[in-house]
């Protein structure tokens, strides 16, 4: 595969029902690739990523912009009103992300996974924008917002 020529590893975390077949499509790339159902530690798997591929669901939103690496964003496409489609679209038009549609991985991804590899510019200007949006004390507001409604 043309991804496979490219200098990376890939850490692919498939969730429990795929778990079986992805190992087996990656075997013939194991040294490369590394299969996982569930990766408990997910920031060591963000600290250790380049470039990564998410749901776009708003937990991982909000663990991305802290990490501020650059993503591509599959939203899922069953998710309840398409939100985590609109979630992706609120950062792909804020230039602090990419999206490919679920019906157009077998298309897109690659390539533009290929591409985002190769300009450093985009991965800084995503990973850049993304950290915008970072709220990394949202223990303290919740905590304030609490003590302000009880006093």
């Amino acid at each position: 595969s043309a991804l496979l020529q490219q200098p990376i590893q890939i850490i692919w975390q498939t969730g429990t029902s795929f778990c079986a077949q992805a190992r087996e499509v990656a075997n013939p790339y194991s040294e490369r690739v590394v299969v996982r159902d569930f990766i408990k530690e997910m920031n060591y798997a963000y600290a250790a990523a380049d470039i990564i591929i998410s749901r776009a669901g708003a937990l991982a939103i909000s663990e991305l912009s802290i990490v501020a690496k650059p993503v591509i964003f599959v939203p899922y496409p069953f998710a309840a009103e398409d939100h985590q489609k609109a979630n992706a679209l609120s950062l792909v038009n804020r230039h602090a992300a990419s999206m490919v549609l679920d019906k157009d991985i077998d298309k897109e991804l690659l390539p533009k996974l290929i591409s985002l590899l190769q300009d450093e510019a985009i991965c800084n200007q995503y990973a850049h924008q993304l950290n915008k949006i970072a709220i990394t004390n949202a223990d303290e507001l919740i905590a304030n917002h609490i003590i302000a409604i009880a006093s």
